[in-house]
């Protein structure tokens, strides 16, 4: 049996861009000058470091993956806050699974777009084994990694 390692999916560098536009929510981004560092950048899977700009904007992560499987998510549709760089990104700079030194929430979603379920991930020891767990699951397509504070949508993981 050969078990892989699942890998993060930052969001797309097309997707950023075309995010910078017209972000999911209609509305243009404004780009700002991180002070202080510290947001977590979904294009390149790391925090903010003093003096990057940064931009917040609306993202629909499982509308976007629907539009590339036929899949149709319903009213699992959402989309929310993201921070991504206003500037070009060069992308991950590693292989491992960002963001799991804080409690962390595990949304599995079907090929069809619908939620089959989550899981709390409390310590950062117990993040790859909750993931084997999802992943175990024939039906899970996709996992979205959270946030607990506020719910935000850090990262996929998808199947293979």
């Amino acid at each position: 049996m050969t078990t892989t390692t699942p890998a993060a999916r930052p969001v797309p560098p097309q997707v950023v861009r075309d995010l910078l536009t017209l972000d999911d929510a209609g509305r243009p981004a404004a780009a700002v000058t991180d002070d202080e560092g510290g947001a977590p950048l979904r294009c390149c899977l790391r925090h903010s470091r003093p003096g990057e700009r940064v931009a917040l904007v609306s993202y629909a992560p499982l509308r976007r993956w629907a539009a590339e499987t036929g899949a149709d998510p319903g009213a699992y549709d959402e989309q929310g806050p993201v921070f991504v760089h206003a500037d070009a990104c060069s992308g991950p700079e590693g292989g491992d699974l960002p963001f799991t030194r804080a409690r962390r929430v595990l949304r599995r979603y079907s090929a069809d777009g619908r939620i089959l379920g989550g899981r709390l991930v409390t310590e950062p020891e117990d993040f790859g084994p909750a993931l084997a767990e999802a992943f175990a699951d024939p039906e899970v397509a996709l996992v979205h990694v959270r946030a607990v504070e506020y719910g935000c949508f850090l990262y996929e993981v998808r199947r293979g």
